[in-house]
C-alpha cells in the first residue's frame, strides 16, 4: 500500500482507523487484490513448480520438522534446492507442499500476521490460536486450489501453555486437524508417514525424532519421484527445524549431513531401511 496520501507525507486513513489485530482482515479491506487467494489467473492450464514431502514428530521436550529440497513442474525437476520448511515465530515453523510460490507467499504472509498481531496486542498468540489463523489464510486460497494451485501446509510448534509439542495438518478447504505423535504432507507422505509408523516411540529424544525424519524423507525418495532424497554429490539435504521451549533452532547444513550420510551408509547394507523390532 501507498505510505503517504495524496503527497502531503501522511499515512492514509486506512493505517489510522481502529479495527482488527488481524493484518489479512485489514489487507482484505482495503487491497485484497494483494491477498494471493484473490489473484486472477489467466486461462488455461497453469503450470508452475510444485513442493512436495513435509513431515513432523513430536519427542519428549519439543517438535521437529523437516522437508525434502525438490520442485517439480510436471515430470521435471524444476528445482533441487528449494527450502519449504519456514519459521513463523519464535516457537513455530510450517512447512509447506503444493504450488511452491504461491506457498511461499503464504508463509510470508504468515509470519507478517503473527508480528503484526504481537505488536498490536502486545503479546503473541497461542499455539491453538496461531493454527486458526493459518487455517483462514487456507481457505481463503479455495479458489486458486480449484484451479489447480492448491497450498497444503503443515504447521508445528511448542505450546507453551501445555508444555509440549504439536503438530497441526490441514486439507485444501482449511480443514486441521492435530497428529499425535507425526504427520505427514506432500506426494510421498504415505510413503514417509508409513516409514514413520513403524519406526515411531512414544517418549523419543531430539536425536532420535531428527532422524525419524529424515529416515521418512530417505523412505519417501525411495518410491515418490517428487520427493528429493539426500543428494551426497551437490551436498543438497533435507531443512530441519527444531522446536522446544527454549525457542526454534533450525539444524545446520552439517549437522544434518552427518545424519544423511550415516543414513545413506546404512542402506547399503539394508537398502529398505531399519525394521521395527518384534514384540
Amino acid at each position: 500500500m501507498e505510505a503517504n496520501s495524496g503527497g502531503t507525507g501522511r499515512l492514509p486513513a486506512a493505517f489510522l482507523t481502529p479495527g482488527s489485530s488481524s493484518f489479512i482482515d485489514f489487507l482484505a479491506q482495503h487491497q485484497p487484490e494483494l491477498l494471493p487467494g484473490r489473484r486472477s489467473l489467466p486461462e488455461g492450464i497453469v503450470e508452475a513448480p510444485h513442493g512436495t514431502t513435509i513431515v513432523a514428530a513430536v519427542f519428549d521436550g519439543g517438535v521437529v520438522i523437516a522437508g525434502d529440497r525438490r520442485a517439480t513442474m510436471g515430470n521435471v525437476i524444476a528445482q533441487r534446492d528449494i527450502e519449504k520448511v519456514f519459521p513463523a515465530d519464535e516457537y513455530s515453523a510450517v512447512g509447506i507442499a503444493g504450488t511452491a510460490g504461491l506457498a511461499v507467499e503464504m508463509v510470508r504472509l504468515f509470519q507478517l500476521e503473527l508480528e503484526h498481531y504481537e505488536k498490536l496486542e502486545g503479546t503473541g498468540l497461542s499455539l491453538e490460536g496461531k493454527a486458526n489463523r493459518l487455517t483462514t489464510m487456507i481457505r481463503g486460497n479455495l479458489g486458486m486450489a480449484l484451479q489447480g494451485l492448491a497450498v497444503v501446509p503443515m504447521f508445528a510448534g511448542y505450546d507453551l501453555d501445555l508444555g509440549r509439542g504439536r503438530i497441526f495438518s490441514y486439507d485444501v478447504t482449511g480443514g486441521r486437524s492435530e497428529d499425535r505423535g507425526f504427520a505427514a504432507t506432500g506426494s510421498g507422505s504415505v510413503f514417509a508417514r508409513g516409514s514413520m509408523k513403524k519406526l515411531y516411540r512414544d517418549g523419543m529424544t531430539a536425536d532420535q525424532a531428527v532422524t525419524l525424519v529424515v529416515q521418512a524423507l530417505y523412505d519417501a525418495a525411495d518410491d515418490d519421484s517428487a520427493t528429493g532424497g539426500p543428494d551426497l554429490a551437490r551436498k543438497i539435504f533435507p531443512i530441519v527445524l527444531l522446536i522446544t521451549e527454549d525457542g526454534l533452532r533450525r539444524l545446520s547444513e552439517q549437522e544434518v549431513a552427518e545424519i544423511a550420510v550415516s543414513i545413506t551408509d546404512q542402506r547399503l547394507e539394508q537398502p529398505d531401511g531399519p525394521r521395527a523390532p518384534l514384540l
